[in-house]
């Protein structure tokens, strides 16, 4: 411990003692200016006065602190700058441009606080100016940025949506004796290309095919296998009358090509008779379709077989239905009754009950109401596509 004056030994206190108080001021890595209560400059640092090219005889006592301000800065300064300062002593990061002597604007952020005297008057304000031009550099490259962004989510956005079209029919047909809907909602924001699809296409005069699945994957690749889907069924379909054959087909086509997928899906024909509607259909790893009765109960159809495009030997099977008037098939993918809301599925039981509300309904009306139920069920927010199809029995107009 040094004796009473002694010169000191620790550095950081020599280096204090060192230090001249008025370099520190005029070199200091921001501006100070302290002005009069009117805002008249009475003082000035040369850091201050290397960025903004003013001489200090153009300044002191001669210029306003606000008067260096841009126009619309100045206007801030009377209304909030001035008014924060006088209630609150001090105001702090307020962002500003000052003019230079050149003309140009130099970027800043303003912190100051009042001095008053023992009787609360006015005496000083002390500014200090922080060079701000490379902080808003950044952060109009950030804004930059986050246009882009924004634009590329947009551009996304269309493009999903309009390839999406490409892989569901235009509008549902009118069919003489069969009443068809379809409802399709993408997950997430719709910036991604789902694999939900369904199709419905005449195959001769009085027989359609119609088709609902899912295909594994989402984007490009899925895109690519939907599109395989949609066109490999139809063309099978003029080729041969067994929707097993069809489907088997497709397995095959999946098989064959470069994408590593695969897919669930369902196939039927329909045909319009005087009693109602005669179906045949094949599951091919699907969720079998439910059959509303006239009566109200509401049961699955047909027999599952294996998923397409994976496992051989390939099982699938043909099971024969016969549509009453107003009886109806609810064709409907995963992302109907997975819809999570937390850790609970939407499920089996309420997709019956929401089809028991609308049983009575057209085919549609029913396609929307589950799509909506199943939506809503998880606050709009889908997780997986969904996709509905129903196909109802009416009466033939013909006969």
């Amino acid at each position: 411990m040094s004796a009473p004056g002694a010169e000191p030994t620790n550095g950081y206190v020599r280096a204090l003692v060192a230090d001249d108080p008025l370099e520190l001021y005029e070199t200091a890595p921001c501006g100070y200016l302290s002005t009069e209560a009117s805002g008249l400059i009475v003082k000035v640092n040369r850091t201050f006065l290397n960025w903004t090219g003013y001489r200090l005889d153009e300044l002191v006592e001669r210029r306003t602190f606000q008067s260096l301000l841009a126009v619309g800065d100045r206007i801030f300064y009377e209304t909030h700058f001035a008014p924060s300062l006088a209630m609150e002593g001090t105001v702090r990061e307020i962002a500003a441009n000052v003019v230079s002597a050149s003309g140009e604007r130099l970027p800043v952020l303003l912190n100051a606080v009042r001095k008053d005297d023992q009787l609360g008057g006015h005496l000083r304000t002390r500014i200090a100016v922080f060079d701000a031009r490379e902080r808003r550099a950044y952060e109009r490259e950030l804004l930059a940025e986050r246009q882009r962004a924004e634009r590329a989510a947009r551009e996304a956005r269309a493009l999903a949506e309009t390839l999406q079209r490409t892989l569901l029919p235009p509008a549902m047909p009118q069919v003489d004796g069969i009443d068809v809907g379809g409802a399709y909602r993408p997950a997430g924001d719709g910036t991604v290309v789902g694999g939900d699809f369904y199709d419905v296409f005449e195959i001769h005069d009085g027989s359609w095919g119609i088709a609902l699945g899912d295909v594994c994957g989402k984007g490009a690749s899925a895109a690519i296998v939907t599109a395989l889907a949609r066109h490999t069924i139809r063309a099978l379909a003029v080729r041969t009358s067994r929707p097993s054959d069809v489907l088997r087909g497709l397995h095959d086509a999946i098989a064959r090509s470069d994408v590593d997928s695969f897919c669930t899906a369902l196939y039927l024909t329909a045909e319009a008779v005087d009693d109602g509607v005669q179906v045949c259909l094949s599951a091919g790893g699907h969720h079998l379709p439910l059959r509303v009765r006239a009566s109200g109960e509401i049961e699955e159809v047909g027999r599952v077989g294996h998923l397409l495009g994976m496992l051989e030997p390939l099982q699938l099977h043909d099971e024969s239905v016969s549509l009453a008037p107003d009886e109806a098939l609810v064709l409907y993918t995963d992302g109907v009754i997975e819809a999570q809301q937390g850790g609970e599925l939407f499920g089996d039981d309420r997709l019956r009950q929401v089809i028991a509300d609308h049983r009575d309904a057209g085919a549609q009306e029913l396609a929307d109401a589950v799509a909506a139920a199943a939506v809503a069920f998880q606050g709009q927010h889908t997780r997986d596509d969904i996709a509905v199809l129903v196909v109802r029995a009416g009466v033939l107009a013909s006969r």
